[in-house]
């Protein structure tokens, strides 16, 4: 048992559940988008959404997606931050079955062009578990460097990542994967020791077979 589960993390309340893990959650969100977001769907599940704006779920939240973090003293403003922004923003509740009763789906758009849908979970003390990406089952926290790789179901691809992020002396934690069926679409998590290069990442971009490529390097802004 670590301090931050018998204190709780540096925050900006009231709740680590429904406030801090909250901008956990949009900050995730934000960095696995790799840009700017622009809209922003935020559809929240549980108690989140039967007590949420109470405890300032809903800001917190859009805060996340600004790139704050849980103890910043803006938190209580951001939606008005994300109107001076460009960031528009809807809320709502979702119908979800079988999960965390802290639970958000957000569906992001980003300056780019690119679209993103996160469901995630707040578990307490500030911890949260993204539970999937654009309707893929996954399972990691966002605590360290992490890999996410979407391509079609066929042979070779498992080893192509592995090769390409051993080449670059990017050791592998923990190595996660799914697909809807077989043949059809996979997606391949991968959490690890160090930051991954930008290198990699583009080498991986143009193989046959890879759809899209998801990361998050902690620190990033």
């Amino acid at each position: 048992m670590g301090i931050f589960d018998i204190m709780g993390p540096v925050m900006v309340g009231p709740s680590s559940s429904h406030t801090a893990g909250a901008v956990r959650i949009g900050l995730i969100t934000r960095k696995l988008l790799g840009e700017k977001p622009v809209e922003a769907e935020l559809l929240l599940y549980g108690s989140f959404a039967a007590t949420g704006k109470g405890h300032g779920t809903d800001r917190a939240l859009v805060a996340g997606l600004l790139g704050m973090k849980p103890d910043d003293e803006r938190i209580p403003n951001s939606l008005e931050a994300a109107e001076e922004e460009g960031l528009a923003v809807s809320i709502g509740t979702a119908s979800l079955r079988n999960v965390h009763p802290n639970t958000a789906v957000l569906r992001v758009k980003g300056e780019g062009g690119r679209m993103l849908e996160v469901e995630a979970s707040s578990l307490g003390g500030g911890r949260i578990k993204i539970c999937r990406l654009d309707g893929i089952e996954t399972n990691f926290s966002g605590d360290c460097p992490t890999l996410v790789v979407h391509n079609m179901d066929q042979p070779g691809h498992v080893s192509e990542v592995t090769f390409l992020l051993a080449r670059y002396n990017v050791n592998i934690a923990t190595m996660q994967l799914y697909r809807n069926v077989r043949g059809g679409y996979a997606v391949m998590v991968l959490e690890c020791d160090q930051p991954i290069p930008k290198a990699p990442l583009e080498s991986l971009s143009k193989m046959d077979g890879i759809l899209k490529i998801t990361y998050l390097n902690i620190g990033d802004d």
